[in-house]
């Protein structure tokens, strides 16, 4: 099994499922230069190594530097590399090395240097089996051991204390965006024996260079983070203090945000939103494009997978015209219009359309046609052959179960009018909601026949772990999909190519996919993000909700 697919994925790629618990008091002490994000729940680390959450994520990279920082351009629709330890780089003629010149100015917050041994120090943790980190088995450009463990020798040459050359696999296809890791402390962790890093210490209290250090951190309360004084992005004007407030009830924080005893917060659902903008001190702004819900169809048999790893197509969902015709029955607009108010728009495939350059805008949504859908049943022997209201064939009557996550008042909704509109076509879908950490054992085990649930989708697009037909390497594929057209697309996207080509793969892809409707795309959701007025200099955009925070400064 590629550990590649399965941490990356995990760590970038989150099912968005909803939980409420019950909310706590905190009083938080005032300062006026400070902003104040409500969170769900705390978070487990701040260990670059093992952040697994979006939010462990974002703000370990807020105490840690990584060599580049990746910006989104909202004109061109697409990430840029910008400097960040690396002042600047070079690429050889032959692109398998680059020479990077690093900041000379950047101190760990104990006061010692960071310097190119921290960097290559940092990428032979994050590359060790023993450690097992959250990017362990992701740098399959590298000169690598059998263990996928960096090849240190190979790989890393330390021309100075400032100045590092990397050297890739020759014939490999190295991406800055995946060497974009956060650098660790080289005199802290060479001090703890690499099995215990899970649980040191250092993961609650790190030393960093980041941007911001932190203050103290209540657990399941609150967690102060503030401005590093000593960085090269320390500007006296912008905020002190940057306080994550943990609220774990969605009507308390939303009532705080209207309050003011918080800043900002997101995933504000639709229904809330009128009364947001009658506020006169808050911003609303819809985030789209990194969020879709859909309908899993198991395309193979989950028995024969799971009892003998045999590939055998789904009695009720592995044929084509099956799956179309369940997406033309169900009317996705009504959800969207009646749940959702507008804030998302039809999914035609897993391509974000945030990337308007790789979108192609000439393939259009299976739209609700009740008759459609009855035809192409009807072309597939599926008809009611003792008028029972149900549909058969082989006398097999079409009732079947989907799973959904408990507690996600938007799947709740989604699943009525899907079971409401598949009965009137002659399918019975039963509805089975489920603790949590059943319905991802039934998922990713595939063991359900069908289920609906969500993806938060990587930036840059990343395909193959979802949609490559050997389910060995690519245990994402939750569908069982198989296409040997879309396995050479996807393999021919891993190699050196255009911007222009790229896109012409990406085109192909989502027509392939279209055809062949492996789930049914449902609909991409805004994240509906909601701020207080006085921050200033703030981005909302779609790689997060605090990105570049330490530019942001509040009116007084």
């Amino acid at each position: 099994m590629n550990s590649k697919i399965i941490t990356r994925s995990f760590s970038i790629f989150l099912f968005i499922l909803l939980i409420s618990f019950q909310s706590c008091k905190q009083e938080i002490p005032v300062e006026s230069n400070r902003v104040i994000v409500g969170l769900t729940s705390d978070v487990k680390t701040l260990s670059p190594l093992f952040a697994l959450s979006l939010d462990e994520g974002n703000i370990s990279e807020l105490l840690s530097l990584s060599l580049i920082q990746p910006e989104w351009n909202d004109a061109k629709s697409n990430l840029e590399i910008k400097p960040m330890f690396a002042k600047s780089w070079e690429w050889s003629n032959d692109s398998n090395s680059i020479t990077f010149n690093l900041r000379d100015d950047v101190k760990w917050s104990d006061g010692e240097n960071c310097t190119a041994e921290d960097v290559v120090f940092s990428f032979d943790v994050y590359s060790d089996p023993e450690v097992q980190s959250r990017l362990y088995g992701t740098f399959e450009d590298f000169n690598v051991d059998k263990d996928q463990h960096i090849d240190l020798k190979k790989t890393f040459v330390i021309l100075s204390p400032y100045v590092l050359k990397i050297n890739f696999l020759p014939g490999s296809n190295p991406n800055l965006f995946y060497i974009a890791v956060p650098i660790i402390p080289k005199h802290i962790y060479d001090k703890i024996s690499r099995k215990d890093f899970s649980t040191a210490k250092q993961n609650l209290a790190p030393v960093s260079n980041g941007p911001f250090l932190l203050s103290s951190w209540e657990k399941n309360q609150s967690l102060i983070l503030k401005a590093n004084k000593n960085s090269f992005l320390y500007n006296p004007d912008n905020i002190s203090e940057l306080v994550f407030k943990i609220i774990p009830d969605y009507n308390s924080r939303l009532t705080q945000l209207k309050n003011g005893e918080i800043d900002l917060m997101d995933l504000i659902r639709p229904d809330d939103v009128p009364e947001l903008k009658q506020a006169k001190n808050i911003n609303i702004i819809p985030v789209k494009g990194r969020e879709y819900d859909y309908i899993g169809w198991n395309n193979i048999d989950p028995s024969d997978f799971n009892k003998n790893k045999k590939i055998v197509p789904n009695k009720f969902f592995g044929d084509v015209k099956v799956r179309k015709a369940l997406t033309y029955a169900i009317n996705r607009n009504e959800i969207l219009d009646n749940y959702l108010n507008g804030y998302g728009e039809l999914a035609v495939t897993p391509v974000t359309p945030i990337f308007k350059n790789s979108i192609d805008s000439s393939i259009t949504p299976y739209l609700y046609d009740v008759k459609k859908a009855k035809e192409l049943l009807a072309e597939e022997g599926w008809r009611d052959s003792n008028n029972d209201g149900i549909l058969d064939k082989h006398g097999i009557k079409f009732s079947f179960t989907l799973d959904i996550p408990s507690g996600n008042p938007r799947r709740e909704f989604a699943s009525t009018v899907v079971k409401n509109n598949l009965k009137e076509i002659g399918i019975e879908m039963n509805v089975e909601q489920m603790e949590m950490g059943v319905f991802l054992d039934n998922v990713f085990g595939k063991k359900a026949n069908a289920w609906m649930a969500s993806w938060y989708v990587p930036i840059p697009i990343e395909l193959k772990p979802f949609w490559y037909s050997d389910l060995e390497t690519t245990p994402m594929n939750l569908a069982g999909y198989q296409n040997k057209k879309v396995d050479k697309l996807l393999e021919e996207m891993e190699k050196k190519n255009s911007e222009k080509r790229m896109n012409e793969l990406y085109f192909q892809f989502q027509k392939i996919i279209h055809e062949d409707e492996p789930v049914t795309f449902l609909y991409w959701m805004d994240d509906i993000v909601g701020y207080n007025k006085r921050i200033k200099n703030i981005d909302i955009n779609p790689l997060g909700i605090i990105q570049k925070c330490w530019n942001w400064s509040v009116s007084k």
